[in-house]
């Protein structure tokens, strides 16, 4: 082999902490090098050095750029920021009471000494004030810049989560209270700051001592004037943790009717839930979630607030709950029916709920049940309110057995509860196919576009 080819080999095999340098060499057969100065990479080991991409283009390292339609690429594979799937409140950040944010930061404002040094007593003093008033700011300002960036926006979460958040605080009220704390955590830094720098400027260690205790009561007064948003926030983060979790990819059944017909009562002998029973209406104040377990298999049910006959403009919160549920999660509806008069609805408005939720949520399965058949008489049930058709078949024959194909049910004396379960399994089973269809045409759906 001729000797200036080995000496390239004797240098490319040399040891990794040495730099390779190949300025010119006269190679007479096989490979031919340019005659320039070159760093390879690959044998350049520093601590500062900046790394690049290469790529082999004959035989030599050439500085890899990323084109548009590359960095366009890279953005499109980047997760979206909009999250459709619930579970969202479980992650909210623990809030601390603002009286507690307060008294810590101060406590670490107070520890806070001068740099080491200055000799100077006066530019000690206004040394050490200024590094106090900054941390009290600090540790004040960055607890509330976290809540902020960790409380989701609503228009990242699943709307069945907008709807909890309008409906349990009030229309506005979260980002009302977010706006307020972004609002203290401004007006707490701009005030720090500025006394900070007033401290920072004093001529004299009393004027510093002067302007740090001045400073130091601006900030607490700023702070505990408009401290009462924090504590909203804890609020609204407990009330929302609080909220019952529901897996999609579980099956769900939801119990619907007017109040007082049931409902809670079927729960309880279908899942684990233990819903509050009086008999009175709306006692089912919220949405409550429970578990089924047939023959080894785990689904999910929930209790809704009962539905009047009225308009969704005229409907309380507790409703609005429920038809959240039906318009925004993957539910098998169990529709309760009390034909017995003690619910204290009346037939004629029960089915015209039933119709009105029948036709608006019709894509859903769908049972119905007639609950504490044990009461039903002979002669049909009518309210002194209501006007009696003889000539309306269909309310006549709901009057003695609610809806074709009803399933007649009595918690009290076991009538009926066996074949309901197992309806309520097949329904279940039915329902859990549609999930699976649903997501796996979705991912279909995804690796075709």
């Amino acid at each position: 082999m001729n000797g200036t080819c080995s000496t390239v080999f004797q240098l490319w095999q040399s040891p990794p902490t040495k730099r390779l340098i190949i300025r010119s060499f006269n190679v007479y057969y096989g490979m031919h090098v340019i005659r320039s100065s070159r760093i390879y990479p690959n044998q350049c080991f520093h601590r500062s050095i900046q790394t690049e991409t290469y790529n082999v283009v004959n035989g030599s390292y050439i500085p890899k750029t990323e084109t548009k339609d590359e960095n366009e690429v890279k953005e499109k594979d980047k997760p979206s920021k909009n999250l459709e799937s619930v579970g969202a409140f479980q992650k909210l950040p623990m809030v601390m009471p603002s009286i507690d944010i307060f008294q810590s930061a101060l406590k670490k404002a107070k520890r806070v000494s001068p740099t080491k040094g200055i000799a100077n007593i006066a530019k000690r003093e206004r040394n050490r004030g200024a590094k106090q008033l900054d941390t009290l700011m600090k540790e004040l300002a960055v607890p509330l810049r976290t809540y902020l960036e960790e409380f989701p926006k609503k228009e990242y979460l699943h709307p069945y989560e907008c709807s909890l958040i309008e409906l349990t605080l009030g229309d506005g009220k979260y980002e009302e209270v977010l706006r307020k704390v972004d609002n203290l955590r401004k007006k707490v830094v701009s005030v720090g700051k500025e006394h900070a720098s007033l401290c920072a400027k004093s001529t004299s260690k009393r004027d510093a001592e002067e302007s740090l205790s001045v400073g130091m009561k601006k900030v607490e007064e700023v702070y505990i004037h408009q401290a009462k948003a924090v504590d909203d926030l804890l609020q609204i983060a407990k009330t929302l943790r609080a909220m019952p979790v529901v897996d999609l990819d579980k099956p769900t059944l939801c119990l619907v009717g007017a109040p007082n017909v049931g409902k809670s009562s079927l729960v309880r002998i279908l899942s684990t839930g233990k819903p509050e029973i009086c008999n009175y209406p709306f006692t089912t104040r919220g949405i409550l979630m429970g578990h089924i377990v047939l023959n080894y298999q785990h689904f999910q049910v929930t209790d809704t607030p009962g539905l009047l006959k009225r308009s969704d403009d005229d409907r309380n919160n507790l409703e609005k709950l429920t038809l959240a549920v039906l318009s925004h999660l993957p539910t098998a509806v169990l529709f309760v029916h009390d034909l017995s008069g003690e619910c204290g609805t009346s037939p004629s408005d029960q089915l015209a709920i039933y119709k009105e939720m029948k036709e608006r949520y019709g894509n859903h399965l769908w049972l119905n049940v007639v609950s504490k058949c044990d009461l039903l008489k002979e002669s049909p049930v009518i309210f002194s309110t209501e006007s009696y058709d003889h000539d309306d078949i269909e309310l006549e024959r709901y009057r003695r057995l609610g809806p074709d194909g009803a399933l007649l049910v009595s918690v009290k004396n076991d009538v009926g509860l066996i074949e309901l379960k197992e309806r309520v399994h097949e329904m279940l089973v039915s329902q859990m196919t549609r999930i699976k269809t649903k997501g796996d045409h979705g991912n279909t759906t995804l690796k075709t576009s």
